[in-house]
């Protein structure tokens, strides 16, 4: 560990945190309040001069009291609050995050666990528990500790290097989770991995590490991942040293690609990249890993990712605009843009592209008028209208009363 005291690298990074409009009410903030640190992934994104997306603070003593008087302080709210760990997030005005913790080692009863959790005596005992040199490192900002620099051994050669490396061998084993962590960072920061840790994430893998951390959590990691600006980089990363320790997913790259390009601007792409994950599982697999991920609308991914090759045989075959569109009427998103990845785009394309949303000029009323009962034949005739206005033959209002309408007989009844 790095011996704690002034430094000219903590200089750097409290000179820019004081030129941030967020950074400076915080330090301003602290008046009185000791063993404060910011840690982790903000002392990075300084040091490379980009503008973090939100601060992380390590104190040493009680991390939710100080949560508390932050947020005072900075008018803000306490958000978020877990006692066990002694973490609170506060939100302050802007919209600017503050992630507070109180210094602690952690312990792990059993590979996969949940850490058991400990007050650390200082910031360094708090750095070793880390997942990544990266993260692994802390400069002081309350006045009792302003300006110093502690970091793990390597931390700062691996930052300039752009290097992620563990801090120890059994990293993967104790939290599966820092597996993906890994896959993201590197995407996102463009990192290499150290060869060493390579060796330790392949090995994990190949042991199935994942199961012991359960599917809700690596499933959290996974959905974080999937929203990244960039996902696929780390997807292929992802695909290369997990092989197939992850089913029943199975990271097919070029399939999520294809089913991605024919939604629109504004649809969510995480459900079609699950399903696009997802596909050919078996059914029940598939169904228990949604199930256990918590995902919050299974339904049209499961349907997507065990449904999509007969539905795009369908689509092929569905010939009339109309046809199409009583075939996907009801269907997902999920399931049209799998589907579309798998043989039936040009359909796709058509369906997501306007057809969709073609509506007749005509309602029930004008049938109404005409003479059509209520019930089960007003809904049929709307139908018919619909598919002659799908397929070009209906243009205009009254070409849609007359398909309709059928024999024209009907108007004789008003």
């Amino acid at each position: 560990m790095v011996p704690v005291g002034p430094d000219p690298t903590a200089a750097i990074v409290l000179e820019r945190l004081r030129a941030l409009p967020a950074g400076a009410r915080l330090l301003s903030a602290l008046d009185g309040v000791r063993g404060v640190h910011l840690v982790g992934g903000a002392v990075r994104d300084l040091l490379s001069g980009v503008v973090p997306r939100e601060f992380d603070v390590v104190v040493v003593g009680d991390g939710v009291a100080v949560a508390r008087v932050l947020a005072e302080r900075l008018g803000g709210d306490v958000v978020r609050v877990h006692e066990p760990f002694g973490t609170a997030t506060v939100e302050a005005p802007g919209g600017a995050l503050l992630d507070v913790a109180r210094a602690r080692t952690e312990t792990y009863a059993r590979p996969g666990a949940l850490p058991e959790v400990e007050p650390a005596a200082s910031v360094a005992e708090d750095l070793g528990r880390r997942d990544f040199t990266l993260n692994a490192i802390a400069v002081g900002l309350s006045a009792d500790v302003a300006g110093a620099l502690t970091a793990v051994d390597g931390t700062l050669e691996d930052l300039h290097a752009g290097r992620l490396r563990v801090l120890h061998d059994a990293s993967f084993v104790d939290d599966p989770t820092r597996l993906l962590r890994m896959v993201r960072y590197a995407a996102r920061l463009g990192y290499v991995v150290e060869p060493g840790t390579e060796a330790l994430a392949r090995a994990a893998f190949a042991a199935g590490a994942p199961e012991t951390a359960g599917v809700a959590r690596i499933a959290r990691e996974l959905m974080l991942l999937l929203r990244e600006p960039d996902p696929d980089a780390a997807l292929a990363l992802l695909a290369d040293l997990a092989g197939d320790g992850l089913a029943p997913l199975r990271i097919d790259i070029p399939l999520r690609r294809r089913a991605l390009s024919v939604l629109p601007a504004g649809e969510d792409a995480v459900p079609v990249t699950l399903a696009a994950l997802l596909h050919g599982g078996d059914e029940g697999e598939v169904r228990a890993w949604l199930e256990a991920a918590h995902v919050p609308t299974p339904g049209p991914v499961l349907a997507a990712a065990t449904g999509s090759d007969e539905l795009a045989e369908a689509m092929r075959s569905a010939g009339a605009p109309s046809a199409l569109h009583a075939l996907l009427a009801r269907r997902t998103v999920p399931e049209i843009a799998l589907a579309g990845a798998l043989g039936a785009e040009d359909e796709a394309r058509a369906w997501f592209g306007g057809l969709r949303d073609v509506r007749l000029t005509i309602g029930a009323e004008d049938l109404l008028r005409a003479g059509v009962p209520q019930g089960r034949e007003l809904g049929e005739r709307l139908r018919a209208a619909l598919a002659a206005k799908l397929d070009g033959v209906a243009t205009t209002p009254d070409e849609e009363l007359a398909a309709a309408l059928g024999d024209g007989g009907l108007s004789d009844r008003r």
